[in-house]
């Protein structure tokens, strides 16, 4: 008796869930479709252009280096203030070293033994030439003798006069060198002084072939401001000298200054693991307009630039392979209700968001928003 009833609850069982496994699949079979969300093709002005990251820099920048080593006693300037070409802007003390003194002390010796024997062939010309003069006003010698004679004391006395400025020279560079006299820093050009990156008390040193020196003051010319920037080997073919950018500079958030681009550098440099190649602009400023140099900026360069195109969102386009198995562009046209169709499109410039539509489309077509954009758009909301 109870496997009977065993048997027949088996058999319920099976019949019950029989049925619910029938009503389930007649559920599905009859669920709605999913319905794809459509787009049209629309008109819209599209803007190409790649961005230049750099600085403001003056056109023209000088560093003002002292002619000899020494001390910096003195600075008549500092940063911001206006200069002009020969204008004083620091005077240094010159050091001399021991092995310098020991040459100026020779030098200067040697320039007095030389005077002193200068001056005795001078006293026995003269001597020699009053003898002379006195033989010849008797008659005794000729004239062609005595002027021989007169033409002698004539260089003894300038070898005198010579040997005295020689003495004279050395000894203004001796004291020069002690540190007696000052040199005097002036300014090469008219501009505004940058930095002085020295102090009083400060040693400097002179430039020459081994040693570039030590910089007292830079000086710019602040009414010449270009845009130096980088550019990336994939746009920098696209670029001509005289194009118009737009520069954004980082500490004046509320505007933007007209520039043209002056120059493109002919070789790249690699930067990051990339080829970056160096452009210049020139910036065009108004009345008013006040810049300081090192500000960081950005260039936006248009490439190309379309009015009223027809265009599609960049993210309904859709790659696949098409004839001969070539890469092709493609998006899906609603044929009828809730069905599509592939349909190849040419396509044009682009803005990062919407792309030109060159053919394949008509601003009457419905395109299949793909899966993809529309997770997309759900995460966005």
């Amino acid at each position: 008796m109870v496997r009977k009833i065993f048997i027949g609850l088996i058999i319920t069982g099976f019949i019950l869930l029989s049925f619910w496994l029938s009503a389930y699949f007649y559920n599905k079979s009859v669920s709605d479709p999913i319905i794809h969300k459509t787009e049209k093709a629309f008109y819209t002005d599209i803007v190409k252009k790649t961005v230049a990251t750099g600085s403001i820099v003056p056109r023209r920048e000088v560093q003002i280096k002292p002619q000899a080593s020494g001390i910096v006693e003195a600075l008549y300037v500092q940063a911001g203030e206006p200069v002009k070409a020969g204008q004083l802007i620091a005077k240094v003390r010159l050091v001399q070293s021991i092995s310098g003194k020991n040459n100026d002390m020779i030098n200067s010796n040697n320039s007095k033994n030389m005077l002193d024997n200068a001056t005795i062939n001078l006293k026995n010309a003269q001597i020699e030439h009053d003898r002379q003069k006195k033989l010849f006003d008797e008659k005794v010698i000729s004239e062609q003798e005595y002027n021989r004679n007169l033409v002698d004391l004539n260089l003894r006395k300038e070898g005198v006069r010579t040997a005295e400025e020689n003495m004279l020279l050395i000894n203004r560079g001796i004291l020069q060198n002690s540190g007696g006299i000052a040199n005097e820093i002036y300014s090469t050009v008219e501009g505004t002084i940058l930095d002085v990156p020295v102090k009083v008390g400060s040693s400097v040193v002179e430039r020459n072939n081994f040693n570039e020196g030590t910089t007292i003051a830079i000086v710019a010319d602040m009414n010449s401001l270009v845009f130096e920037g980088k550019i990336d080997e994939s746009e920098v073919g696209k670029l001509k000298e005289g194009m118009n950018l737009k520069l954004n500079i980082g500490a004046i958030a509320d505007k933007s200054f007209p520039a043209q681009l002056e120059y493109i550098s002919p070789k790249g440099i690699e930067k990051e693991g990339a080829i970056k190649f160096d452009i210049r602009a020139k910036l065009q400023l108004e009345s008013g307009d006040k810049l300081r140099a090192g500000y960081s900026a950005s260039a936006d360069i248009v490439l190309d630039n379309k009015k009223k195109i027809l265009a599609i969102k960049e993210s309904m386009l859709q790659f696949g392979k098409g004839e001969k198995g070539k890469d092709s562009v493609f998006v899906e046209i609603e044929t009828s209700k809730n069905k599509f169709a592939k349909k190849l499109i040419k396509t044009g410039i682009s803005d990062g968001l919407n792309i030109e539509i060159l053919s394949g489309v008509t601003e009457k077509d419905k395109i299949k928003i793909p899966a993809e954009q529309k997770d997309k758009d759900k995460k966005n909301n």
